[in-house]
């Protein structure tokens, strides 16, 4: 592993996150016809959210309190097995795509279990809500993954990315267009975009994932 790599890569992810968030955000208000917040304004939201103390509820376990940190670890982590500045990825000579459906498989339950632990009701359908969309989503993104994989007979990433660079458009076929459309309807899923979702929304009913968060405050 190329520790250049690595640091340049876990820089990247750490710092353009939330820019990428302040884009989609300021894209999203201008096709409203609003002037939209600063693309940096999720860097001044998390400077002031680490800087509010954190309200717990009493019936919270250490379940409740790991998730957060587990979360990050495996986003991170999976991230990291994915080429994003070039074609090799810092660590996807330990893993292949299989790993990384799993460590974010394993994002999603912490999450899950962390929203049924405090007991909430809106909690417990956020998670019921979460896990029933990846029940579908994680079989769709494997069966898209193997497809490319058996294309290339391999299902490292490093390989598969370089493999469909190297083919350009000799790639495009009937086939591989209902592979990138699956894997596009399972993306807008796994993001909790329209209409599977709706990131913005204020009614908790209609929420997914923000319901599994209504608990956490301040740094977490």
């Amino acid at each position: 592993m190329d520790p250049i790599s690595f640091f340049t890569q876990l820089a990247c992810l750490l710092l353009g996150a939330p820019l990428l968030q302040g884009f989609i955000k300021k894209i999203k208000s201008r096709l409203q016809g609003k002037r939209g917040p600063s693309v940096l304004q999720p860097y001044y939201d998390i400077w002031k959210l680490f800087r509010k103390d954190s309200v717990l509820s009493e019936h919270a376990s250490w379940v409740f309190r790991f998730a957060p940190y587990g979360v990050f670890m495996f986003t991170l982590t999976a991230a990291l097995f994915v080429p994003l500045y070039s074609l090799k990825a810092p660590m996807a000579h330990a893993g292949d795509c299989i790993l990384v459906v799993y460590l974010l498989g394993m994002a999603r339950f912490l999450q899950a279990a962390a929203a049924l632990d405090t007991g909430s009701a809106f909690g417990g359908m956020g998670s019921s809500r979460e896990m029933t969309i990846g029940s579908f989503a994680e079989p769709a993104l494997f069966m898209a993954l193997f497809a490319v994989g058996l294309h290339f007979n391999s299902l490292n990433l490093n390989e598969m990315v370089s493999g469909v660079s190297q083919g350009g458009a000799a790639h495009v076929s009937f086939f591989n267009v209902l592979l990138f459309v699956g894997f596009f309807v399972v993306l807008i899923a796994e993001t909790g975009r329209i209409p599977v979702d709706n990131p913005s929304t204020h009614l908790e009913l209609t929420m997914v994932h923000e319901a599994m968060l209504l608990e956490y405050s301040g740094s977490y």
